[in-house]
């Protein structure tokens, strides 16, 4: 295992150890460092909001939270006057993958702190299915050295179905057993093997059990429509949340059953509007309710925010703004077993709070973590140096020979005019797909396209091992209509390279220029590249500044819209193409899968 970084930012100190003190400056006999004063207190604990409130911070963490400090106030204490504006603990995203930013640790958090992000539980299963527990404990040596929290999870299905995929590494029960000894770890990651979880399978057992008595959170991910037995079985199993629902009655079903219900609101997943209807309409307890992302990719953190934007539009969905709040604060907290340490503002917990203008608007007008500012006006404060990735995580696709057209021609059933095939139908700002079934005609022996009813080709190039194998299908719902290839090294979750396009040579093209750079995305068309971004992190990751990312993703949507495809943050859509642990049907390196019956099933019919 790599060795630990050295800190740039002092690591807060354990309550136990400052205890006393914080006592004293409660009690005025020493002065705090830092006062706020003049503040409306989002009190997430009562759900009220409470005016002409001081709040008093040592250590990094809050000493002293009522209505006049005063007494608190040193020599050297710092007193910043709120104005009557609104104090907010800082917000949680209760489940995400940085690797989906396209970015570091360091990045994703230099583009989230300004929206009042100071919690994050990270899931690194990308990076796992890449370069297995140490690149794990790479992202987590990265977490412990920023000014932020960033717990991270225990991936716990890489491969994400074994049978279905061969990731480019595998972990295992002792793999997690030995991963929840480290001190940031906070959980097991999301259970995508539900079906194993089901089943008893030994693997899933072994690793909620090792979770368990670590005394840590169990993450789930129950991706089926199915609500009967199967469900029952894998609650029963031990996950404790899921953020895979998209109704209102599946948020009801697994609250009912005591699970949390994660809504997320990423780049393209919009599930928070159906699923708050349980509270909103229905009247079930917000306490069993967490928001979340799941997926941002680097042009929604820069331009569009992180959790203030999926809290924004909770309210807009109906919810109260203290209500909304909790939901990505306390809640949050209480569910990771960390009530003590954040998601509020109250004595002893970590200082992470934000001074906000107009609660409903979410507008964040300064962002504070562990009693230090870090951001104001939407503008990083802070420089957070950058964490150097060792040689091992770069150069990881190995394509093992140059692509060329032929190796993505489909040959038709022998003696076949016209074949009936499955198609991979996309569903806008959705994680499942569909799966469609198409009449394509034959010529020379091969099947050919449809692009007059949206049918394109994919294919996925194995990029592990250098076998140079590609699979070959068809998918349904990007409106390419020009002579155009995408190809990107990002494919959740064994991260493979998928190659969506309607032009062999421009999928050969793309394909080869992921190899030359070492991964990433990128657009050809006619024979000629449009749009790059290089991941050369494990092939999921860029080196580069967050906004010089989001630029090199914006010319990337820019150039697919150009190339007729209008889905709302296709790129996304594109990189779970072989996620084959959500139904109906995806792709991956051993062939067509169909997630319902969790089995390779031919592509012609």
């Amino acid at each position: 295992m790599p060795a630990r970084t050295k800190h740039a930012f002092p690591r807060p100190k354990p309550w136990t150890e400052v205890a006393t003190h914080l006592v004293d400056v409660a009690m005025g006999r020493k002065p705090a460092d830092l006062v706020v004063r003049n503040g409306r207190w989002v009190n997430v604990h009562s759900g009220e909001v409470i005016a002409a409130t001081d709040i008093a911070i040592a250590a990094g963490r809050f000493a002293y939270c009522g209505p006049d400090a005063r007494h608190a106030i040193g020599e050297g204490t710092k007193v910043v006057d709120a104005g009557g504006r609104y104090l907010v603990p800082g917000l949680c995203d209760g489940h995400m993958h940085v690797e989906s930013g396209m970015v570091t640790v360091t990045e994703f958090c230099r583009a989230v702190i300004p929206h009042g992000t100071t919690s994050m539980f990270v899931d690194p299963h990308e990076i796992a299915n890449v370069l297995g527990l140490d690149g794990v404990r790479l992202m987590h040596d990265e977490a412990l050295a920023m000014p932020v929290n960033v717990k991270v999870q225990v991936p716990s299905c890489v491969p994400s179905a074994a049978g279905l995929e061969n990731a480019g590494a595998q972990l295992t029960a002792d793999d997690v057993a030995e991963a929840m000894n480290w001190e940031n770890i906070i959980g097991l990651g999301e259970v995508m093997n539900f079906p194993g979880v089901a089943a008893n399978d030994p693997l899933m057992v072994a690793e909620i059990a090792a979770t368990v008595k670590a005394g840590r959170t169990v993450g789930g991910h129950y991706a089926s429509r199915d609500l009967g037995l199967p469900f029952h079985g894998y609650v029963a199993g031990g996950p404790e949340d899921d953020h895979e629902g998209t109704s209102v009655e599946d948020a009801i079903a697994r609250v009912r059953q005591g699970m949390k219900a994660m809504l997320r609101l990423g780049s393209a997943w919009y599930d928070v509007a159906s699923q708050i209807k349980a509270v909103t309409e229905k009247g079930l307890d917000p306490r069993n309710f967490i928001l979340c992302t799941d997926d941002s990719h680097s042009g929604t953190l820069v331009h569009d925010g992180h959790m203030d934007r999926v809290v924004r539009h909770a309210i807009a969905q109906g919810l109260k703004p203290v209500t909304a709040i909790q939901m990505a604060t306390l809640n949050t907290a209480q569910h990771f077993r960390l009530e003590r340490e954040i998601g509020s503002i109250a004595p002893g917990r970590l200082a992470d709070f934000l001074i906000v203008s107009d609660l409903a608007a979410l507008g964040i007008d300064e962002v504070f973590a562990r009693g230090v500012r870090l951001a104001k006006g939407g503008r990083l404060e802070v420089d957070i140096p950058p964490y150097d990735y060792p040689a091992r995580a770069k150069k990881t696709v190995k394509l093992g020979r140059m692509l060329k057209a032929a190796d993505f021609d489909i040959v038709a059933p022998e003696g076949a005019n016209e074949a009936r095939v499955r198609v991979i139908g996309v569903i806008e700002n959705q994680a499942p797909t569909r799966a469609l079934e198409a009449d394509l005609a034959v010529a020379d022996g091969l099947v050919e396209m449809d692009r007059e009813n949206d049918v394109c080709q994919i294919a996925l190039v194995e990029r592990h091992r250098g076998t140079g194998g590609v699979v070959n299908g068809f998918v349904s719902g990007f409106g390419y209509t020009r002579d155009c290839a995408l190809a990107s090294t990002v494919a959740h979750d064994s991260h493979h390279m998928i190659v969506v396009g309607t032009n062999k040579r421009d999928m050969a093209l793309a394909a080869n220029r992921l190899g030359e750079v070492g991964g990433g995305v990128v657009l050809f068309s006619q024979g000629r590249e449009i749009a790059l971004v290089e991941m050369p992190i494990a092939g999921l990751m860029s080196d580069e500044r967050a906004e010089i990312v989001a630029q090199k993703a914006a010319k990337l949507t820019a150039a697919m819209r150009e190339m007729g495809c209008t889905l709302n943050n296709a790129y996304m859509q594109h990189s779970l193409l072989a996620l084959v642990v959500i139904p109906e049907l995806r792709i991956s390196d051993i062939g067509i899968v169909d997630v319902t019956r969790f089995e390779k099933v031919d592509l012609f019919l």
